[in-house]
């Protein structure tokens, strides 16, 4: 008999400051229908000097670690494409800042916008193999590109904690999944760069192959019937491209592109991506939180996923929502999150985006400007200093 694994809590964190699109607008002579419309784009979420993937992760676990505590977490898996460093898992950070225990294996994965389903998936093994451990996966980003550049407008940042466990009260995840991968240079970002580099069209192209060929080998492996999802989750790096995905993945079937069913199949999973702007590995789970929190009763239903990070690896997967999970969502938190940001000028975004510590190996302290839990307080000899507010 097997067991039934999956999503069992779900909670996520955002930056202090918030930067509206009319702002960005105003600044570029952009009309804002580009961004409202065109993308989908709301405002984006601008983290403080001192915050970070760190700081960000943690302000995500630790609700998490409130309420199930530790003692059963034996594994944190961080997904993130913003590393803070080439060798040390930014997770330790973490798991030493929520108070884990020694006894826990921590490592960080990397695979553009996909590492955090790489991350559940490896963690629905563990889990499997041990039943009685629940993992810790985190996926933490801040999307950053050039002033001025094409997909200034896409940024932002943003943070999921899922703890994935057996008889989960949220998503029980599915066999089989679909894979796919394809060696393309559609979005990358050298060992040399803050800002990521990216070809728009080529991305979005590589994103639909990915979407056929996902779905394609899900078929294969006798997965559901494309008609028997309540939702579709899509990975968001801005949120008119989860319609671009759907409407892509209906005409590859062969369904009619009806516009108000491609609402229906998407529409509550992007409300937070279109205030939060594009989270990275986090985007797909953001989608699942606000869908969770937005829609009529979903429960024994089953919700699709499609998680693609470009370059490209890409994995399209189901998992039913559980009776009962309303007991166990954030719903409040979770708009918490979002309202409590500040917002900042375009002048004011610019300096954050600007800002960087010096590579001397001196110490350096940062601005006190987060009011979160968390903090990164500086660097002293080449270290990241952290600190619990």
């Amino acid at each position: 008999m097997s067991i039934s694994i999956g999503i069992h809590d779900l909670s996520f964190a955002t930056s202090e400051f918030v930067l509206p699109h009319t702002a960005l607008a105003a600044h570029n002579g952009t009309e804002i229908g580009k961004y409202h419309l065109g993308i989908g784009q709301e405002s984006m979420s601008v983290p403080a000097a001192d915050e970070d993937i760190v700081t960000l992760a943690a302000a995500a676990a630790a609700p998490i670690i409130a309420r199930h505590g530790t003692e059963a977490i034996r594994t944190v898996v961080f997904a993130t494409e913003s590393s803070i460093d080439q060798a040390k898992a930014a997770g330790v950070y973490v798991h030493s800042l929520i108070g884990l225990g020694s006894a826990t294996r921590v490592v960080e994965l990397k695979q553009a916008c996909y590492g955090a389903t790489a991350a559940l998936q490896f963690a629905i093994g563990l889990v499997r193999r041990d039943p009685a451990q629940q993992v810790l996966v985190i996926a933490s980003d801040v999307s950053k590109y050039e002033l001025d550049s094409p997909g200034e407008a896409t940024q932002g940042a943003a943070a999921v904690a899922m703890l994935v466990a057996t008889n989960p009260a949220l998503v029980r995840i599915e066999d089989p999944s679909g894979l796919f991968t394809a060696d393309v240079m559609d979005f990358w970002r050298p060992n040399y760069r803050d800002a990521a580099l990216v070809d728009g069209q080529e991305s979005i192209g590589a994103y639909l192959q990915a979407v056929e060929g996902t779905w394609k080998d899900y078929a294969e492996q006798d997965g559901r019937r494309l008609e028997e999802f309540a939702a579709f989750c899509y990975h968001q790096p801005f949120t008119k491209m989860a319609t671009k995905a759907h409407r892509h993945l209906l005409n590859y079937c062969g369904y009619d592109t009806d516009t108000a069913d491609i609402a229906r199949a998407v529409g509550a999973t992007t409300a937070y991506n279109t205030v939060i702007g594009n989270s990275y590995t986090a985007s797909v789970y953001l989608g699942l939180a606000a869908l969770l929190d937005q829609s009529p009763d979903l429960a024994g239903r089953p919700v699709a996923f499609l998680s693609y990070g470009s370059g490209s690896v890409a994995e399209f997967f189901a998992g039913t929502v559980v009776a009962g999970y309303r007991e166990h969502l954030r719903t409040r938190a979770n708009h918490e999150a979002i309202t409590r940001r500040t917002p900042v000028d375009y002048a004011g975004y610019r300096a954050l985006h600007e800002w960087k510590f010096p590579t001397d190996g001196g110490d350096h302290a940062t601005p006190e400007q987060t009011t979160g839990p968390f903090r990164l307080a500086g660097i002293s000899g080449h270290k990241r200093i952290y600190q619990t507010r």
